[in-house]
């Protein structure tokens, strides 16, 4: 791999369910030399999607790292997957990627998830190329999708192709750059091409195409400003490196086309990837802080410090994988590392380059790399790795809420360490998966993103751990906020044991906005009369005890303020840790019962694409669900419908959408925000 990190791309291929990615990915690999025969999903032989799981259900999962190099260029790829459930994979690749293809149907345009993972790179400032695939299919529409990422995107996109066919008759692109045509063979799987003028019956349509290309270019760039108004025109020398300088920027998308399935179009997004997505160098340095002052700190590639974020771990028959971008410095072979949050020192044993399922040891990683450190020993998702003598932290990767879980426990008790075990490393693994026990039922509870997300967790715990269990059915996960503010004094006193304990403590709870989470915090006044740091982390875990169990029906709260602001210490002999903890977690409950606690619940984004003639029976099932239809619009001869509609109303839904419109229209659904329930369910709620 080449050490000058000019010649580094480290992308991610995001996109909708089914647009193509994996194939797309398995179509690099093939053209880059690193396979020999490529596979597709629906033989469930491509290299990325290895899991058993994926594999069945012809979708990826987690996503999967891996290298190849194209024209001196050397390219890390991470696979993505597209599916809703797994939007973690999405963020916490996003969260350490230089670039993005992202990949879009022709037919399909900007699809929910589509959307999702474009906002997700808005967020990371990740520069982007678009690539509009399965030109081959039947109502593809190029020109239609550039102008959906137009407007539901906002997305300043461009193409700097246009197909050559559409349907059965999509046989290679045009290079408005070099007006060129290339056109590929089949028999070759697409190796070979051949390179001519355009030809007369789309030359004006080619021509026009080009002419917005290069006025946009021209209006967006001021070092080709003035070329161009003398000229009215751009070389290729002048166009493509303005158009690398506005895609860094985010001010410019170039659009290509092609068929990843049908061996078409994959070469030239090769060169756009090395021509227009950033280096490593190419990015601003990253941001930290440093740990003993919390002053911000900048860690450019040059710099010899190290640097770097866990941002994925696995389980591998060899051991724990944790997966590390290196922003700064270099990981070597048996140095040690510092954690700034366990605040302990590890020792990297080995190292590998990663390549799907296989892997590659290595001595070293440098700034710019993407690999993975064998069994480090308490390193979790987001920690920071680092020197020891001026430690810093960079930003976590957060995990969005959990909308369903479902009760699972082992078929014997001797199991239920093991199962215990297990499912703590599902945990590590994957942020979205979460589990606890129930304190009032005794039951293991299992959290995830969605019915297929917790499907392949039981399914992993089953087959890979071997882990005996019976499962009870997803649940929906709701939440329990405030809607008022309120402050409470609580005077814990008890005798335990024994002995003593008693405090006075004032907790101050209020409602945060939709989506905000969860802010836990003690006021100054507070720390400057409890100055003793294990007292103050007492308080801390009273608070998240409470916050985490709720107070109407044991749901865990979000979108709440929780502030401890006074004090009042008996005797420091009986106002000890156990009688702060006590305290911190009654009064916030007394506190919380007092500020209008309500529950809240997952409401889903849902795009249903059905026929027009069953567009009325659709709204109707819509509307006996609770949903809101948002919008309607028309895709081809398709009516598509986006609507908002509780999570709780929509199991069952595929095979009711199938019968109401005899199989022919399809569905997507991602989590949109989490509202207060209707008081009928308010108080179901509370009975159950």
């Amino acid at each position: 791999m080449s050490t000058d990190l000019s010649g580094v791309r480290n992308i991610g291929i995001v996109a909708h369910i089914d647009a193509g990615k994996t194939t797309t990915t398995e179509r690099i690999l093939f053209y880059t030399g690193k396979i020999h025969k490529h596979g597709d999903v629906h033989d469930g032989n491509t290299t990325t999607d290895f899991m058993v799981q994926e594999r069945e259900r012809g979708i990826t999962i987690q996503s999967a790292a891996i290298s190849c190099e194209w024209k001196g260029v050397a390219i890390n790829i991470i696979d993505t997957p597209g599916h809703v459930d797994f939007t973690m994979e999405v963020e916490r690749s996003l969260r350490v990627l230089d670039g993005v293809v992202c990949v879009f149907c022709a037919v399909g345009g900007v699809q929910p998830q589509s959307e999702t993972v474009w906002r997700q790179a808005d967020r990371y400032g990740v520069p982007r190329l678009a690539f509009v695939n399965k030109m081959d299919r039947m109502g593809a529409d190029f020109l239609r999708v550039v102008e959906e990422m137009r407007s539901k995107l906002k997305a300043p996109a461009c193409p700097i192709e246009l197909p050559l066919g559409a349907a059965d008759s999509f046989k290679g692109v045009v290079d408005l750059i070099r007006m060129k045509s290339i056109v590929y063979d089949e028999a070759s799987d697409g190796k070979t091409f051949t390179e001519s003028e355009v030809a007369d019956d789309i030359r004006d349509e080619a021509l026009l195409a080009r002419a917005e290309l290069v006025e946009r270019v021209a209006d967006l760039d001021e070092e080709v400003m003035e070329t161009f108004l003398e000229n009215g025109d751009l070389t290729e020398e002048e166009l493509v490196p303005a158009i690398r300088r506005l895609t860094l920027a985010g001010k410019f998308v170039p659009v290509l086309c092609g068929s990843s399935f049908r061996d078409k179009g994959v070469q030239p997004l090769l060169d756009a990837v090395c021509a227009y997505l950033p280096s490593p160098a190419d990015k601003p340095p990253v941001t930290g802080k440093d740990l003993k002052t919390d002053e911000e700190v900048v860690r450019k590639p040059d710099d010899p410090l190290l640097s770097a974020l866990v941002f994925k771990i696995t389980a591998d028959p060899y051991g724990k994988l944790f997966f590390v971008r290196v922003y700064s410095g270099s990981l070597k072979k048996g140095m040690n590392v510092f954690n700034p949050r366990t605040k302990k020192r590890e020792r990297v044993m080995k190292m590998v380059r990663l390549f799907a399922d296989d892997r590659m040891e290595v001595d070293e990683l440098q700034a710019g790399d993407i690999g993975a450190i064998v069994n480090l020993k308490e390193a979790t998702t987001g920690d920071t790795l680092c020197a020891e003598m001026k430690p810093c932290y960079l930003e976590r990767i957060d995990a969005p809420q959990s909308v369903m879980f479902l009760a699972i426990e082992p078929k014997s008790s001797a199991d239920k360490d093991k199962l215990l075990e297990s499912m703590a490393t599902l945990a590590a693994e994957d942020p979205t998966c979460r589990f606890r026990e129930d304190a009032e039922t005794g039951q293991t509870i299992l959290s995830g993103m969605g019915e297929l997300h917790l499907e392949i967790l039981v399914d992993r715990l089953k087959r890979e751990f071997r882990c005996a269990a019976n499962v009870g059915k997803p649940m929906v996960s709701y939440c329990e906020t405030v809607t008022a503010r309120n402050v409470k004094t609580f005077t814990f006193d008890r005798e335990l044991g024994g002995k003593r304990h008693a405090v006075t403590l004032t907790v101050e709870v209020a409602p945060l906005e939709r989506g905000k989470g969860r802010s836990i915090s003690l006021s100054r006044e507070f720390i400057a009369a409890v100055p003793d740091k294990q007292l103050q982390t007492c308080v801390l875990q009273g608070l998240e005890d409470g916050v985490a169990t709720g107070v109407l029906a044991r749901y865990p709260m979000t979108d709440i303020e929780v502030k401890c602001t006074a004090v009042e210490i008996v005797d420091p002999e009986v106002s000890d840790e156990v009688a702060f903890r006590s305290a911190a977690m009654m009064g916030f409950r007394e506190a919380a019962e007092g500020a209008s606690a309500e529950f809240l619940e997952p409401i889903m984004r849902l795009e249903i694409t059905t026929p027009p003639e069953s567009v009325g029976e659709v709204l109707g099932d819509l509307n006996s669900r609770r949903g809101t239809v948002q919008d309607m619009d028309m895709r081809a001869d398709m009516q598509v419908v986006h609507a908002r509609v509780p999570l709780a109303k929509m199991f069952g839904y595929s095979t009711a959408i199938r019968s109401l419109t005899k199989g022919r229209a399809s569905y997507s659904m991602e989590t949109d925000s989490f509202d207060l329930v209707p008081a009928t369910v308010r108080e179901e709620l509370l009975a159950l």
